[in-house]
This record gives C-alpha cells, structure tokens and sequence, in this order.
C-alpha cells in the first residue's frame, strides 16, 4: 500500500470554507463547517478521485475531521485562512470573500451538493450523520486515529485495484506537487 503525504492546501481550502460561510449567511457552526469540508472531500474521492483540500483525516469522537483544517480553526495566526475567516465562540464567520478562483466547476457543485444536503442540519445531527454514514471513522476513545485515504475509498467502495490505482496517481501528484514548492 502507497502512503500518501498530505498536500494541504491551505488557500483552497480558506475558498472552500468560504464558499460554505457565505452560503450559509457569512456565519455557520466550525464543527458543522468541518464536517461540510470532511463530506465534501469524501465526494470528491467518490467523483474524481481526488480531494479538494489534500488535508490529512483524523477520527475523533465526534467524527472524521480535516486534522489541518482543525488546526487553523482552533489556533489563530496570521495565514492565509485568518486574513478571510475569523472564529467567534462555537462559530466561523467570513471576514474577506478570498473568492473561488482555486476551486473547480466539479468541486464548486461538490461543495454546492453538500451544502445543500446538509443545510438543515446542525452541528450535533452532522456529528451523528457522519458517525452512522462514513464508514471509514472509528471511534478513538478519548484520543484521535488517522483515516488512511485507502479507507476512504473502500468505504466508497472502491475495488482494490482502483484504490491501487488511485492512490498511487494521487502520491505522483503530490510528489510533484512537492518538487515544485521546493523550486
């Protein structure tokens, strides 16, 4: 099995949580935020086998979580993400619109799908919906356990040989992807 390094990208990303943010009236839950970006991912993988942030995916008690995503969320500093979202208590709220110029067509109507279908949700009915619908998540007892890509894909239910597949086109990317930050 390949092991993908992860690819955080964290202005795609501030766009991502932005788009979601904005349509949810410029304020909206972080734990509901994170889990948007979780399932949104997930349907990525399920759609063009490929996420949209390239965060690494922890289980924690109350569900899969982007583990980067968690880290800007609850540590402020001056990043990217901090110039256009701010956190007041249990909520994200949209400062500075970054835009959507780094997200695709797809990954606009990923995002859209999942907004839509969670938009009435709130933040504890995401945490259940996630613990009974994603079955790569484990419960990690008062700690947290990574979620392999892999998984993932074979709860999408992937064959092997596409998980195969597809994990080894997404580490070839990233390597490149690394190369050509290091340049």
């Amino acid at each position: 099995m390949i092991k993908i390094r992860s690819t955080f990208d964290e202005k795609k990303t501030t766009q991502a949580a932005a788009f979601l943010i904005k349509k949810s009236g410029n304020t909206l839950n972080y734990t509901k935020l994170i889990k948007l970006l979780y399932l949104a991912d997930r349907e990525a993988f399920k759609e063009f086998e490929r996420p949209i942030s390239g965060d690494s995916y922890v289980s924690m008690p109350k569900g899969p979580v982007l583990s980067n995503t968690y880290e800007l969320i609850s540590y402020p500093n001056k990043s990217y993400w901090h110039r256009h979202i701010k956190k007041m208590d249990y909520d994200v709220c949209l400062s500075d619109d970054p835009g959507v110029s780094l997200l695709t067509p797809n990954e606009l109507t990923v995002l859209e799908n999942i907004y839509d279908q969670h938009k009435n949700r709130d933040w504890k009915a995401m945490i259940n919906y996630c613990h009974k619908c994603c079955g790569e998540w484990q419960h990690p007892g008062d700690t947290s356990i990574p979620i392999r890509v892999d998984d993932i894909l074979k709860a999408l239910n992937k064959t092997e040989r596409e998980v195969e597949i597809i994990t080894s086109e997404i580490a070839s990317i990233n390597y490149v992807k690394g190369l050509l930050r290091a340049s």
